[in-house]
């Protein structure tokens, strides 16, 4: 008997040694998933994240997903990456257009602004009001461009690696939103 009961864990510990597991990630009572497809092509969760507000105002949860083997410290470059972002607060849809356009103003120098200025406002025009529960995909795919997604719902996509290193800065540049928050996402 202890020879068969044996045997059965070897072959179980086999099984799940090939095949890995995938656990998905919650954070705050929101559950991202361990991988989700834009554009055909497949990211992973790279790390979760909870932005708060003033300090104690929960304000959003965040999901990082990069495509296999991009290092973290190439999340800005011309590499597939999504941010997944769900709100336990309504935001009016101005609020995050006058909020990306202050960030990217932050995180890029006066040029590359003026540069970016009509992309910005492409994006701007995408966006929609929230209420709590809601979710914003934002994805980057080379060639293609940043997309914007409402609770699974293609809003719209703005071209080019320049507009993605910027807006991508909002949450994970130099300046961006929250640095704990970045920090996190990143696995820092």
């Amino acid at each position: 008997m202890y020879r068969l009961l044996s045997a059965v864990f070897v072959l179980v510990s086999l099984l799940f040694a090939a095949a890995p597991l995938t656990w998905p990630a919650s954070i705050e009572g929101v559950t991202f998933k361990e991988h989700i497809t834009v554009n055909g092509r497949r990211l992973h969760l790279h790390g979760t994240a909870l932005l708060k507000h003033l300090i104690v105002i929960k304000a959003y949860v965040g999901g990082l997903y990069l495509a296999n083997g991009v290092a973290t410290d190439r999340v800005l470059s011309d590499v597939p990456k999504a941010l997944v972002l769900n709100y336990f607060h309504e935001i009016p849809a101005e609020n995050f257009a006058k909020a990306t356009t202050t960030m990217i103003e932050k995180n890029v120098s006066k040029s590359a602004f003026q540069n970016l200025k009509p992309r910005i406002d492409q994006m701007n025009a995408l966006y929609r009001s929230v209420s709590p529960g809601d979710e914003y995909q934002a994805a980057y795919i080379p060639g293609a461009g940043t997309s914007l997604a409402l609770n699974g719902k293609e809003l719209g996509i703005v071209p080019g690696s320049k507009f993605a290193f910027a807006y991508f800065s909002i949450w994970l540049g130099e300046k961006p939103i929250s640095k704990s928050f970045r920090d996190v996402l990143l696995g820092k």
